[in-house]
């Protein structure tokens, strides 16, 4: 029997075609992956088939009630998890969970034995705010409150993003138990771990299902999307004894609690350096303080040769920073927006002028130059935002989760554009809950309860922990954790 029929769904927005007549169903109690590259549409089927928007064209069914004409008994029936987790950062953990109860029309205390294996796990933080929670809670916070109201059917919209791998395992245990329970499972992601515990996948990509079969049949078969061959770099090519990050240390405490915990390390110029670390080990917290946002407690540290406790402000002059969530203006075009940032970081009109032809030449968006940011697809938006952090050509660059949620096809474009950074002389401090991505680093660092708890290039870590691969050396690593994720 099947649990989602969708026949024939197209949508449009505009212009731009997201949906053309999509067909696939889910059979009841599957685990289904939804997976393509960014823009396929599938953040357009799961608001349809959870009634939030209408097809233009075809039919969909969920549990055998139509999305459109009865989508009031669909919405008592569907729990959903979008990509940007669905919470306000302003109440705290009850206070969500009571509000998404509430609006289902159940109480928190009607559906308690329905999420407590996954509520107990954050229940103590009940009176904390949504806003000061690591992801791997709010990711556990999400779903409880997706599933408050007993749902038969769960979406999961690429919910893992930005989570470290730990939580990421932990969440499809969750979701291991829920299809025990019977509950159909309809999931986006752009880990191929996750792909592959999917019972079965459908790849969409350019509004159309390319295919449906069992995860590894789709990933052999577009083999070209999902497993490009590796990006070529020489390791090891930063300049020896030329340090453009000097850390000796460095503690940040809040109260009692030391988020950063006595750090100390190097990182030469030309070097592609990865800080790597669980939700809540410290990591952004360290970063903050290298990007001259924050001051540390004690200890003492230099970014490009100016102090992160007194230079901040000239730090932030001669550093470029690219975040996971794109510090782009979505309302300015292409030009604009590098316009607006090559003069922040005072680089002369002229030089502006001839430096973006260049830039977007060999980005290949010449004929995209007066486009809106807001219309680009997410891959293209991170190569630019890259771009532009670089463009005066800073001694460093911190890319923070710089890839969260994009295709690896689109993944390997943006490593090439960070390997070029680093031969031009660049230093790149990257995190990232990548571990494929770790593995292309010249070093990494992996942080436990606010110290590093091991540092060096991707070979001698896996010799030293014995483990195939960065992934195992994290997960090991990180499962020593003394303190909560919090």
């Amino acid at each position: 029997m099947n649990a989602i029929e969708v026949n024939g769904v197209g949508k449009n927005y505009g212009k731009v075609q997201a949906l053309s007549d999509v067909t696939f169903a889910v059979r009841q109690g599957e685990v289904f992956g939804l997976i393509g590259p960014d823009g396929a549409g599938k953040t357009s089927m799961f608001r349809i088939l959870c009634t939030l928007l209408k097809p233009d064209s075809g039919t969909a069914s969920v549990l055998g009630h139509d999305v459109v004409s009865q989508y009031k008994a669909v919405r008592r029936k569907v729990g959903y998890m979008p990509g940007r987790f669905s919470l306000y950062d302003d109440l705290t953990v009850r206070e969500n969970l009571e509000f998404f109860a509430t609006l289902f029309g159940t109480t928190v205390g009607q559906g308690y034995d329905f999420i407590k294996a996954i509520y107990s796990q954050i229940e103590r933080f009940d009176n904390r705010k949504a806003g000061a929670l690591s992801g791997g809670m709010k990711q556990k916070l999400a779903l409880s409150c997706a599933l408050v109201h007993q749902p038969e059917v769960l979406f999961l919209d690429e919910p893992t993003t930005g989570v470290d791998p730990v939580s990421r395992k932990e969440l499809w245990e969750m979701l291991g138990s829920l299809k025990e329970r019977g509950i159909t499972i309809v999931a986006a992601t752009p880990y191929l771990d996750e792909v592959r515990r999917c019972e079965r996948v459908a790849f969409l990509d350019h509004g159309q299902v390319q295919g449906i079969d069992t995860p590894e049949a789709i990933l052999e078969r577009f083999a070209h999307v999902f497993n490009p061959p590796p990006v070529s770099h020489e390791q090891g090519g930063a300049l020896a004894g030329d340090n453009v990050i000097e850390v000796e240390h460095l503690v940040k405490a809040f109260g009692t609690f030391h988020a950063v915990d006595d750090i100390s390390f190097t990182v030469r110029r030309g070097e592609i350096f990865g800080f790597l670390g669980a939700n809540g080990a410290g990591k952004t917290t360290a970063m903050r303080i290298l990007t001259g946002l924050s001051q540390p407690t004690s200890g003492r540290g230099k970014v490009a040769g100016f102090d992160v406790g007194t230079e901040y402000e000239q730090i932030k002059r001669h550093i470029g920073y690219m975040s996971q969530r794109f510090s782009l203006y979505e309302d300015l075009t292409i030009a604009e927006n590098i316009r607006l940032f090559a003069g922040i970081y005072g680089v002369p009109a002229d030089v502006i002028e001839r430096k973006t032809d260049d830039l977007l030449a060999r980005l290949q968006f010449a004929d995209h130059k007066h486009d809106l940011v807001g219309s680009l697809p997410l891959g293209w938006k991170q190569k630019l935002a890259f771009s532009v952090s670089i463009f005066h050509d800073p001694g460093v660059v911190f890319l923070d989760e710089p890839t969260g949620g994009v295709d690896p096809a689109t993944r390997r474009q943006f490593w090439e554009l960070i390997y070029e950074a680093a031969e031009r002389g660049i230093t790149v401090f990257v995190t990232t809950h990548y571990m494929d991505e770790a593995e292309y680093c010249d070093r990494i660092s992996i942080m436990v309860d606010g110290k590093i708890s091991a540092m060096g290039s991707p070979q001698e870590l896996k010799r030293q922990y014995g483990m195939p691969d960065i992934d195992h050396v994290f997960t090991y690593l990180a499962r020593q954790a003394a303190r909560s994720s919090d």
